[in-house]
């Protein structure tokens, strides 16, 4: 009996070890390229690197990826080039929704090209390559199923274009100039911005034919980006309509600060992450200092010694008092960041919110909030804040502020929290994602922070509709949440846009805004200098409600489940916007994903 135990046990530790060599094998699908491409995290660093991808053995498929020609499949299966590009479309789609982010097993074949290993790829012990031929999306060996010719049929009701980024034009599938374009993507209409114009060598002749193709693209309306109550004044900006930064100050957020600079008649005390040179607020601070305004900044500090944004010292140079937050003494206290983003006006009033004093910030290019409150009472604890700062406290040498953190201003109850010293998401935040019924809607940058990720999915299995939209940069960082709330069923977009999407915002119920400096991160609550303010105004969040709804249905479905590269031909526009979006310092054509 003894004898047999033991070897109960051997078998047992045996099978137990053959699984876990099993489940070690399982490799994360990160991106569809087509759906007989794919880009698999070989070396689990959650990042697409050199030799992850893999051609799948004996399968061809169509695809909406213009750069990858299908000439030979289309021709051989007599299509014409609409029909190849829409089935392509749906079997990318089809091929995203069940593999992407799911563990597979690779088996290689052997062969391999420069671009490609080939290889059999089951997912659950089921050949990727049979399903998708199964399900009439591709040839395999050179047949296909019934079902293809289904899918076709619903490939054929389709209305696609082709999005040239550079020129900002669009075109039929068949066009000649779109399908010669290097810097170009097939997307749906609805898709377009709002400022695209038609090739006048596809679209077309009549005005009939003109009129209806731009009531087609204009099928999701803007949503209002401005709203009032007399005591807070809330501007958002939108990432999907500028596609490139300025510093001519156009846009609605800088003529607004622009105008409360010009009106200010005693002080301006500015703490701000930096500051990258827009001339018309530089000239109206330097005229704000003529005209006798006092001018104080405080700002961040790289241990290099130098702020992330060069023009800073052009501030310095105007400030009648100023400090930043290098410590010559704490390397690591230096690497946290003043991060902060707000100005307090006269001792009157304070505008904050989540833009950075930056063209991409000040241009309307990224997408931010930003929060003008006519409150003495809250000036004066922002500038009790600002002092302590100041006075060289920073991050966990800060003290809390001794006044009173809410306030009621008209219809608003406005509450404000200090990061490090507040710990407003564990004690706050947490507890009104908790205590939510109806939504919680998330436009953030990131979400990286452990209790605040679990306290959305504990609120989306009890019947909580939760969205997030974040930016492309972080989200296949190995500190995202995305994945992990994305397995637990939470729909996540990731923007697929050349601007950030750099809000740190929450709404709840149409009754609560979060906002403000901090982004959702251990760093952004414990760290660093940060304010964020809880907004309870009914009014006010269903103004961002609209505008989130409004974000989430122009950002393709695909992007639930596949991420974005912050600079390449999927995002709208960063081929051509001059900026380095995934700061590897290569800049449009100069980086690999452009070209």
């Amino acid at each position: 009996m003894k004898k047999f135990a033991i070897v109960f046990i051997i078998l047992m530790l045996a099978a137990f070890s053959a699984f876990k060599i099993y489940r070690s094998a399982e490799k994360i699908v990160l991106k569809v390229v087509r759906a007989d491409i794919l880009q698999i995290d070989f070396n689990n660093n959650k990042l697409i690197d050199n030799n992850e991808t893999v051609c799948i053995a004996n399968l061809e498929t169509f695809s909406a990826n213009l750069q990858y020609p299908q000439e030979q499949l289309k021709n051989k299966l007599k299509l014409k080039q609409e029909e190849a590009l829409s089935l392509g479309f749906l079997t990318d789609k089809y091929a995203e929704d069940f593999i992407v982010n799911h563990k597979v097993r690779v088996k290689f074949t052997g062969e391999q090209t420069p671009d490609c290993k080939y290889a059999d790829v089951y997912l659950d012990k089921e050949s990727y390559a049979e399903r998708i031929y199964k399900s009439g999306f591709g040839v395999y060996k050179g047949n296909v199923t019934d079902k293809f010719n289904k899918n076709l049929e619903a490939a054929r009701k389709i209305k696609l274009v082709i999005l040239n980024h550079h020129s900002n034009k669009y075109h039929k599938p068949d066009c000649k100039y779109g399908l010669i374009a290097h810097d170009a993507i097939l997307i749906q209409p609805k898709d377009l911005p709002k400022d695209a114009k038609p090739c006048k060598f596809c679209h077309v002749e009549s005005k009939h034919k003109r009129t209806k193709q731009k009531n087609t693209t204009a099928s999701i309306l803007p949503a209002p980006t401005q709203i009032t109550n007399g005591s807070i004044e809330f501007l958002l900006t939108d990432l999907t309509t500028k596609l490139k930064p300025d510093n001519t100050c156009s846009s609605q957020v800088c003529k607004t600060i622009l105008k409360e600079i010009n009106n200010a008649k005693s002080s301006i005390d500015a703490a701000i992450y930096g500051w990258d040179k827009v001339p018309a607020i530089e000239t109206a601070f330097a005229n704000a200092v003529k005209r006798g305004v006092t001018l104080r900044l405080v700002y961040d500090e790289t241990t290099k010694g130098a702020s992330y944004y060069p023009d800073t010292q052009n501030l310095v140079a105007l400030s009648y008092a100023y400090n930043n937050d290098k410590n010559p003494n704490s390397a690591l206290a230096t690497n946290f960041i003043m991060h902060n983003k707000f100005l307090v006006i006269d001792n009157q009033s304070v505008i904050t919110g989540s833009m950075n004093y930056s063209e991409t910030g000040l241009s309307g290019f990224n997408s931010n909030n930003l929060v003008i409150i006519k409150s003495q009472e809250i000036a004066k604890l922002y500038t009790e804040e600002f002092n302590q700062m100041l006075e060289g406290k920073f991050h966990t040498a800060k003290s809390k502020t001794s006044l009173p953190r809410s306030y009621i201003l008209g219809r608003s109850k406005i509450s404000v929290y200090f990061s490090p010293q507040d710990k407003v998401i564990t004690n706050h935040i947490i507890a009104l994602v908790n205590n939510s019924q109806k939504y919680v809607y998330i436009p953030a940058f990131l979400i990286t922070h452990e209790g605040l990720s679990q306290a959305l999915i504990n609120a989306h299995k009890r019947g909580v509709d939760v969205k997030l939209i974040v930016d492309a940069t972080n989200s296949s960082s190995g500190r995202s949440a995305v994945r992990f709330l994305r397995n637990a069923g939470v729909p996540v977009k990731v923007e697929n846009y050349a601007g950030k999407m750099h809000s740190k915002s929450i709404i709840i119920d149409d009754k609560y805004i979060v906002t403000g400096s901090m982004n959702f991160s251990n760093s952004g609550e414990k760290k660093n200098d940060e304010n964020t303010l809880i907004i309870e105004d009914n009014r006010l969040a269903l103004f961002y409600k609209d505008f989130f709804l409004y974000l989430w249905k122009k950002i393709p479905d695909k992007y639930l489940k596949q991420n974005v590269r912050a600079e390449g031909k999927e995002s709208i526009g960063s081929c051509t916007d001059g900026i380095d979006n995934n700061f590897d310092g290569k800049i449009d054509s100069a980086d690999e994903a452009c070209r």
